[in-house]
């Protein structure tokens, strides 16, 4: 299968949104990027990418922090960001590399605010995925090797971190119907099932948008 179309996806915390992505990537043949957004900003600003990874999905709202932190990365950081706080530093430059990712062609984004960095991007289909708590403990306490209790404290702090960088950073709120294209919940059709329904999506998505081309 052929996509002219860019995917963004959010994800709570153990749905299989990273796993969702990969299977709709190689059904159309195009590349997934999830961390490697994080390499590729540090290469292009010039940051080191420890600090991205620090800041990685994680907000800080601490002024003393961010000096602390903006005065370990001194020599690392290109004339561009250097008047502003570390964590808008890290911020920007993987706001550009992200949109410099989409202008190479289509591809899977996950996280990391890129709906919100293609929102004027006229082929960008945006996706968040869930799932019911049961499924993403069973997940989370199966990849990681821990106890329910401890797999769902987990779950709940990485989500609080991922709901208050996307709710920082954009104007929308973090897993909320309206701030996406699509919703979908993974325990209903499962990983492969969820994937195969973002396929059949963009791919009636592009078929109507190619016909009312051709109407006009």
């Amino acid at each position: 299968m052929k996509t002219n179309t860019i995917i963004t996806i959010g994800r709570q915390y153990g749905s299989g949104g990273k796993e969702i992505g990969h299977f709709v990537a190689e059904a159309f043949g195009i590349k997934l990027y999830d961390k490697e957004m994080l390499a590729r900003a540090a290469k292009e600003s010039g940051i080191c990418e420890e600090l991205f990874e620090t800041h990685d999905e994680k907000p800080t709202n601490s002024f003393l922090y961010s000096l602390v932190m903006d005065t370990y990365s001194m020599g690392y950081a290109g004339n561009t960001y250097t008047e502003m706080p570390i964590n808008h530093k890290v911020f920007l430059a993987q706001f550009d590399a992200i949109k410099k990712i989409a202008d190479e062609g289509p591809c899977v984004l996950v996280g990391r605010c890129a709906d919100y960095a293609l929102e004027s991007y006229p082929n960008v289909v945006s996706i968040f995925i869930r799932a019911d708590m049961e499924d993403r403990i069973r997940r989370v306490a199966t990849r990681l090797d821990l106890t329910d209790a401890k797999a769902k404290d987990l779950i709940n702090k990485t989500d609080k971190k991922r709901a208050s960088y996307y709710n920082y950073y954009t104007n929308k709120k973090w897993g909320e119907a309206a701030s996406y294209e699509l919703c979908l919940n993974s325990s209903e059709l499962g990983v492969q099932g969820t994937a195969k329904a973002i396929e059949q999506y963009i791919l009636l998505k592009e078929s109507i948008e190619k016909e009312a081309r051709n109407i006009v």
